[in-house]
């Protein structure tokens, strides 16, 4: 043996001491109910339940139900939640022991937990991604803070209920909050900016009755004037805003204070609908029509349907509003689960504007500058005469400048040459440029016909500020969008805004234009008619009282009617009919399965679908990347859980498998083309 291989031999003796194990302990298992069930943080169908873990006598206290516990999962150190703890375990081997308590706080209360595994069954998820959406990350420096002083009683005030005096019937459904009993309404608000006012004072009277509430709204704008209505009526001290944006810290130090009971009242965006209000008496959801209400992480739940399960198995009342009345809504109140709250039709006529439809063929053949431009007469003139007693309010379906362009001569759609997304300019003296790959058509030629130039087939917020400006020189023009929010000004200005983003304006806007109102009916999708009037709707509802109104679209259509007559219930009633007829959602509940051509294939040989189940495609979904299909599964609304129970099912199969390639299921999607 040589003397580097000598000492190699002597230094490997010298360290086989310390690789060895050293002797454990074992730590005695908690002598009551040693065996916690845990919820652990993965994902993977298959791996959907709990698992039992041995608690060890040292953690005994610590280790009670709803705490955040950390424990050894397939070889890894995972988070988890600690569900219950039982006697005895049914699993036949040795039992893995918790390696720690996270924290002593236990912050997933019973009623969550059931709401969240009903969520799960309902939308073909997993527990564990409900949870993630249900409870918030920890944020140990905040739990460790002086807990804030509980709110004091809230005495009745019998002035909340004038709120109501408007509708019918609104003073009843106050009463009913008063009495500690539970109705339920979808209501069509009175157009105007007042609509949080009845939200306050139905929330202060749940709360004088010692019940919690929660209050949703799709966007952070709208909850400006519900929490000044709620100062008014409730003070500061008795409701937290919860909502996305917050830091970890303070939300979780917001999160805390409903959990530990000490605040009653949450109000928030599409982040609070999960929020663990102690003894919850009222859920409201305003606007329920917006698809910000629509969750897009999985499972994808929808705020309006979750906030009706909390409802029904918290014995609660419940609230759906907005100024537009959704097919879902219409059903709530045809299947006898909600009642009608609306004005009567004398109140609604003080309140709503002067409503005029401009753009038909008989306005075209009356007005022939109108074949050109984008701006009736009848438009153009609301917009001067309003000019000259404050700002006007001009709606347009996109933002951009042309985002979708065609065929100067044949009026062929134009495409992108790479992936056949379509084009568009982005400025007057810009390059096309493909809206899907972002590539530049540089030297583009229409492939029907030899031309090289566009025509606008769809104008932004840019053109019709140019266009806007030619008309009204000198005016200010203000653009607002979902990326540049802002408020409108007071004096005379244009505000020219994309749907939703529109700024309320104290005393209401002079006039509203709503152009191109037959693009965003002719968009190939479900809810096209639904989601129009709902965004003219709310647009016009800024307007002032007899404040014109000008839309610039066919004025036969449904949608279009119902706008002039104000009348979001009928179009909601009549949208509900023809889907049933048709087989459509809400009639009926819908799954979608997109993937890899493969991936769909096989998770639709493993589901085990009933005979009431039709299955539609699969079919290519153009413009993925990479290719995908899509398959469409329905059934009727009672056996919604059924096919979400055989989809999920199926998924864990793979999973099991470890097949490749996802698929994405969505229980009734908010988009369905």
């Amino acid at each position: 043996m040589t003397a580097d291989g000598g000492q190699l031999a002597l230094l490997r003796e010298a360290a086989r001491p310390a690789r060895e194990k050293r002797p454990v302990t074992p730590v005695p298992a908690a002598s009551e109910l040693p065996v916690a069930r845990v919820a652990v943080d993965v994902s993977l169908p298959h791996l959907d339940r709990p698992f039992d873990y041995l608690v060890p006598a040292d953690l005994a206290e610590a280790a009670q139900p709803g705490v955040r516990v950390r424990v050894r999962f397939a070889g890894q150190a995972v988070d988890g939640f600690l569900l219950e703890r039982v006697a005895a375990s049914e699993h036949p081997g040795a039992l893995a022991r918790l390696q720690r308590v996270v924290s002593p706080e236990p912050v997933l209360s019973t009623d969550v937990l059931a709401l969240a595994r009903e969520v799960a069954a309902r939308w073909a998820g997993t527990l564990a991604d409900v949870l993630r959406l249900a409870v918030p990350p920890r944020h140990a420096r905040t739990e460790q803070e002086a807990p804030r002083a509980a709110a004091p009683e809230l005495p009745a005030d019998p002035g909340w209920a004038a709120a109501w005096e408007d509708y019918e019937p609104g003073p009843e459904f106050v009463r009913a909050l008063a009495e500690g009993r539970r109705p339920r309404a979808v209501w069509a608000a009175l157009p105007g900016t007042l609509w949080a006012k009845p939200i306050a004072a139905a929330v202060a009277t749940c709360c004088a009755a010692d019940r919690g509430a929660l209050v949703v709204v799709p966007k952070l704008g709208e909850l400006a004037p519900l929490t000044a209505a709620l100062d008014a009526v409730l003070g500061r001290d008795r409701y937290v805003c919860l909502t996305a944006d917050l830091g970890p810290a303070e939300r979780y130090r917001r999160w805390l204070a409903v959990r530990r009971g000490l605040v009653r009242v949450v109000v928030g965006t599409r982040a609070a609908v999960f929020a663990p209000v102690v003894d919850l008496g009222l859920v409201v959801c305003w606007d329920d029509g917006d698809d910000l209400h629509a969750e897009p992480r999985a499972p994808y739940p929808h705020v309006r349907e979750v906030l009706c399960l909390r409802a029904h198995h918290m014995g609660a009342a419940a609230l759906f509003g907005g100024h537009a009345v959704t097919a879902e809504g219409a059903g709530l109140v045809q299947s006898g689960w909600a009642r009608m709250l609306s004005a009567p039709r004398e109140v609604l006529r003080a309140r709503m504007p002067a409503i005029r439809v401009a753009g038909g063929d008989a306005d075209l053949a009356r007005d022939s500058a109108a074949r050109a431009a984008r701006l009736p007469s009848l438009a153009w003139q609301a917009a001067r005469t309003g000019l000259t007693d404050g700002p006007v309010l001009v709606q347009v379906p996109r933002r951009g400048y042309l985002p979708v362009v065609a065929c100067v001569r044949c009026r062929t759609p134009a495409r992108c040459g790479h992936c056949h997304g379509p084009l568009g300019l982005a400025a007057a003296h810009g390059c096309a440029r493909c809206a899907w790959c972002g590539r530049e058509a540089v030297e583009w030629t229409c492939p029907e016909c030899g031309a090289g130039a566009f025509r606008a087939m769809a104008v932004g917020t840019g053109r019709t500020a140019e266009e806007l400006g030619r008309a009204f020189p000198g005016v200010v023009i203000r653009f607002v969008d979902a990326d540049h929010p802002g408020d409108a000004p007071d004096g005379p200005a244009l505000v020219v805004a994309t749907p939703g983003a529109e700024p309320p304006v104290a005393g209401g806007y002079a006039a509203v234009l709503l152009l191109d109102g037959q693009l965003m009916l002719g968009r190939p999708d479900l809810r096209a008619a639904e989601e129009t009037l709902r965004r003219w709707l709310n647009a016009a509802a800024l307007a002032r009282p007899g404040a014109p109104v000008i839309l610039v679209a066919e004025g036969t259509t449904p949608a279009a009617q119902a706008l002039s007559r104000w009348d979001p219930f009928g179009f909601a009633g009549r949208e509900l009919a023809d889907r049933a007829a048709a087989g459509f959602p809400p009639a009926v509940r819908v799954a979608t399965l997109t993937g890899a051509s493969d991936a769909v294939a096989e998770l639709l040989g493993l589901a085990e679908l009933p005979d009431y189940v039709d299955v539609l495609g699969p079919t290519t979904c153009p413009g993925a990347e990479p290719p995908a299909v899509r398959a469409v599964l329905r059934t009727g609304r009672v056996h919604g859980v059924a096919l979400a129970t055989a989809l999920r099912s199926a998924a864990g199969v793979r999973s099991a498998r470890k097949s490749p390639g996802a698929v994405r299921c969505r229980m009734d999607p908010a988009e369905l083309g």
